[in-house]
């Protein structure tokens, strides 16, 4: 029988836009060098943690393998840091779409380690735990650090900032779109111009992939269409997710009760601090 010294707790596990994406350069491996700004959402995965003998995980797989799976992968990664014989059980409660550009399976993953190294007592920094994420997946640091960041490299080095935190009409259409196919596109700009640290995102920034995705799925070219007309609205991440500010959550509302019936939308808030920051405590 299990050895029980933690209780069962389900933690979130945000969504994130990207303010911006610009493409400023291509690693020797194929990784894309960028520039971006991520802030998360109150649009939130969940994952209930169980004491078990193993390892299990369970819930929407969206049609990976369990080894391939980003969850049982960050679990498998940290175990090898704890001294603790103990399993975990975990749930997964899908609620941010997948092929979006909204990070659910990193997010995931990063509320997995944070959660993991807590209760199977591993004892690593933040710092330790990004290594670890960034394995897995470019976007898994900044959910393990927490806050909206200004994002370089490979996505990986991190400067906190502090934007406005605004209400969003996040809109998806009924496609889902691969990263590798927006990343791998000869016609994808990869030699945007550095710019210097900012928080105003609309003005003079914009997504580089997006252009790709508008061509190659009319669905986001419409829709990013359609919410023009409220507010600047963009595309996040290789898509295939869009997204606009709003002032107030009455304004945004007034947009969700006119979107398109091809797609799924969401009222949310930008939040500068992740909803896991609490249950670090």
């Amino acid at each position: 029988m299990t050895n029980q010294t933690w209780r069962k707790q389900t933690w979130p596990a945000p969504a994130k836009i990207n303010l911006f994406l610009h493409i400023v350069g291509q690693r020797a491996d194929g990784y894309h060098l960028l520039q971006t700004a991520f802030q998360f959402l109150t649009l939130a995965d969940e994952l209930t943690f169980s004491p078990a003998d193993t390892l299990q995980v369970e819930g929407d797989l969206s049609g990976v393998t369990m080894e391939q799976n980003l969850v049982y992968r960050a679990a498998s990664t940290l175990k090898q840091h704890s001294t603790i014989a103990q399993g975990c059980h975990i749930a997964i409660k899908k609620r941010i779409p997948d092929g979006a550009g909204l990070g659910g399976g990193s997010s995931d993953a990063a509320t997995t380690l944070l959660a993991l190294n807590k209760y199977w007592q591993c004892h690593l920094s933040l710092q330790q735990l990004c290594e670890i994420g960034v394995k897995l997946g470019a976007d898994i640091p900044v959910f393990v650090q927490g806050h909206a960041a200004w994002a370089e490299g490979i996505g990986e080095k991190l400067t906190t900032i502090s934007p406005p935190e605004p209400y969003y009409l996040v809109a998806v259409p009924d496609v889902k779109i691969a990263t590798p196919e927006i990343f791998t596109d000869k016609s994808l700009t990869r030699d945007s111009p550095l710019r210097k640290m900012h928080t105003t995102f609309f003005e003079d920034c914009r997504n580089d992939c997006e252009p790709v995705a508008r061509r190659r799925y009319p669905q986001v070219d419409n829709l990013l269409n359609w919410l023009n007309q409220f507010a600047p609205a963009r595309m996040t991440g290789t898509g295939s997710a869009i997204f606009a500010p709003f002032e107030s959550e009455a304004d945004a509302l007034h947009a969700f009760d006119a979107k398109p019936d091809q797609c799924q939308a969401f009222v949310t808030k930008g939040k500068n601090l992740s909803q896991t920051v609490d249950f670090l405590k």
